[in-house]
């Protein structure tokens, strides 16, 4: 089977490439994924490899290696069905497969692949597998399917995105009406507490003050994780008798390859009790760097290893992950919470306050206010939909005669027909 691979070539930024079952780069993905790594981030080609190495799997297992620039309709429909019960030809049918989003945006990515060779090789997949009008489309729009104002397209394929073109084979988009997870005000305490805590007596915090901070700057600012991890000590800009705030500063060079999502710089104003803690947090990393004979810089990372190789490397996501799982293993946190419900609970946090989402939608640097609704409309049109519920208070002031309301009613009807006739 194919498979997906990160790879760190010589100009020592990770990226991910895909590998057939001899172990062999899959030329047609690679040239694909090569001349796109300047545009993408690193979790875009992740995502691409991911679903092309699915696709060549397919393509294995149904001996069409050979003939993978001349697949039509049906082979990309059995992918697709493939994909839902893990049955290629005629093996044994998976009892639990992807979810239907997952399959569309597998599905656009093969879809977006072919249009590219079409455009580059003259491959003809794309002209079986489209139906419509052909335009030139930019580089961005072969992405349609990762642009939310595109709508439906990533799972139906329809609309300016592919060229004018809509695809023959769709997964029925469906809407999901779940709700983003959260985190009770006294879980995110508990999260905060199974880090470090302060002693009181001696004035000195026990436990780690940097996965505190970590997870205080997360549930305070709402920011991605890859946001935080990509933090330098001068993105942390204190007060000094005014507001403090951390800026979201776009970096491709992080060693740990942390980014942030579409390159879009914002400012996230913070409260003061996170600014003592960073202040703490800095004086132990200031320690830690001096016992290391290293000395600090302002564009020096903030968040970094102080007791393991590479000693004040910047962290990892890696790293993170295996600290939530030992808090969720101490019992810390409902089961299965991520770092990213911690974006979750800030942002409905928000909104309970009367925040309005467009301020909501520029903190967390959503691209479209769209995007803040369609997460956290809920929040809302709850609030809105249960002060609907005294109803009664707002009709207290109809008390009106009965005939007066009739002869109003009278009234407004025969200026309605007068309007009409005229």
């Amino acid at each position: 089977m194919a498979s997906s691979i990160a790879v760190r070539p010589a100009s020592g930024e990770r990226t991910w490439s895909v590998i057939d079952e001899q172990y062999a780069t899959v030329s047609p993905v690679e040239v694909w994924l090569e001349a796109h790594r300047h545009l993408w981030s690193p979790n875009t080609v992740r995502g691409y490899a991911t679903a092309l190495a699915q696709w060549w799997t397919f393509l294995e297992q149904r001996g069409q290696v050979e003939g993978w620039g001349e697949v039509g309709v049906p082979a990309v429909t059995a992918f697709v069905s493939w994909q839902r019960t893990g049955r290629a030809t005629s093996g044994p049918v998976s009892s639990a497969g992807p979810s239907d989003r997952t399959v569309a945006a597998r599905l656009a990515a093969v879809v977006s692949f072919y249009r590219w060779q079409k455009a580059v090789f003259d491959v003809g997949v794309a002209d079986r597998l489209l139906r419509g009008t052909l335009r030139r489309a930019s580089g961005r729009e072969l992405l349609a399917h990762l642009d939310r104002r595109t709508g439906s397209r990533s799972s139906s394929g329809r609309g300016s995105g592919w060229g004018g073109r809509s695809s023959l084979v769709r997964v029925r988009p469906v809407r999901s009406t779940d709700r983003p997870p959260l985190l009770l005000p006294e879980q995110v305490q508990a999260v905060l507490d199974g880090c470090a805590v302060l002693d009181r007596q001696t004035g000195f915090w026990r436990g780690s003050l940097r996965d505190r901070l970590l997870f205080a700057v997360l549930a305070e600012t709402g920011m991605r994780l890859g946001e935080v991890l990509g933090l330098r000590i001068s993105d942390f800009v204190m007060g000094r008798g005014g507001t403090p705030f951390v800026e979201v500063v776009p970096r491709a060079d992080n060693p740990n390859g942390a980014r942030v999502k579409m390159m879009r710089p914002r400012r996230v104003y913070v409260g003061t009790d996170l600014e003592r803690l960073f202040v703490d947090y800095l004086a132990e990393l200031a320690c830690r760097a001096d016992e290391l004979g290293v000395v600090l810089c302002p564009d020096g990372p903030l968040l970094v290893n102080l007791t393991r190789e590479p000693l004040l490397g910047m962290l990892r996501e890696g790293t993170v992950r295996d600290k939530v799982t030992a808090l969720r293993r101490r019992g810390i946190g409902p089961p299965g919470w991520t770092p990213h419900w911690l974006r979750h609970t800030h942002a409905t946090a928000l909104l309970l306050a009367g925040t309005p989402d467009w301020v909501v939608s520029r903190r967390l640097g959503h691209a479209h206010v769209q995007t803040t609704l369609d997460l956290y409309g809920w929040v809302c049109e709850d609030v809105a939909l249960r002060a609907a519920a005294n109803w009664t208070r707002y009709v207290t002031g109809w008390s009106l005669d009965p005939a007066g309301v009739a002869a109003g009613v009278g009234a407004d009807a025969a200026a309605s027909g007068g309007q009409e006739q005229r």
